[in-house]
């Protein structure tokens, strides 16, 4: 069958914009789903145990007994809900300091759809309610932690230690190749 080089280059052009449009929207992810069950960080509180009396080396009286520095509990400093913007998203997030002074942003029971370049952040922005809240993450300070693990299930993610979690507001699950939230979270105080 006899075509001419317009028609080839035509059909050419069409399945490279093809190509093209499937790599940059991903459609199969609509219909897959990466789980995630990460060991979440307890929260506690921890006793400080009293150094034993000892005898100061060259005397006969004992030093008194001193409280050893024990480092503080995991505790909660922030809470919050996801709701949904591009995206239906569900689960909570929190922010934990650790004993030993790291932070950590602990993703529970999130459940959300499977998108391309997916990604956590940290930003100043408040979380408002429906497409009005679609675009508004990179308008102000924003922290990326890392691309999402899975976009079901609980997952943790370690803040930089040059990271002051008091200097934000909220978490996004952005998708960063169409600059959109799937759902945020408003945190407040624990």
């Amino acid at each position: 069958m006899f075509r001419s080089p317009v028609v080839r280059a035509g059909l050419a052009g069409a399945v490279v914009v093809a190509m093209l449009a499937l790599y940059w929207f991903q459609p199969w992810k609509l219909f897959t789903d990466t789980y995630v069950d990460e060991a979440i960080p307890r929260v506690g509180t921890t006793s400080a145990a009293p150094i034993p009396a000892s005898t100061t080396p060259g005397s006969a009286t004992p030093a008194p007994a001193t409280s050893a520095a024990t480092p503080a509990a995991n505790e909660i400093l922030t809470t919050g809900e996801f709701v949904t913007h591009e995206h239906r998203t569900t689960g909570s997030a929190e922010i934990h300091r650790l004993a030993d002074g790291r932070h950590q942003l602990v993703i529970r029971d999130l459940d959300t759809s499977n998108g391309p370049d997916l990604r956590v952040w940290l930003t100043d922005q408040p979380v408002i309610r429906g497409t009005a809240g679609w675009r508004v993450f990179d308008d102000g300070e924003w922290v990326e932690l890392a691309k999402l693990k899975g976009n079901k299930g609980n997952q943790v993610y370690e803040l930089p230690a040059s990271v002051d979690p008091g200097d934000f507001r909220s978490v996004s699950i952005w998708c960063k190749r169409f600059a959109v939230s799937f759902g945020a979270a408003d945190l407040a105080s624990a």
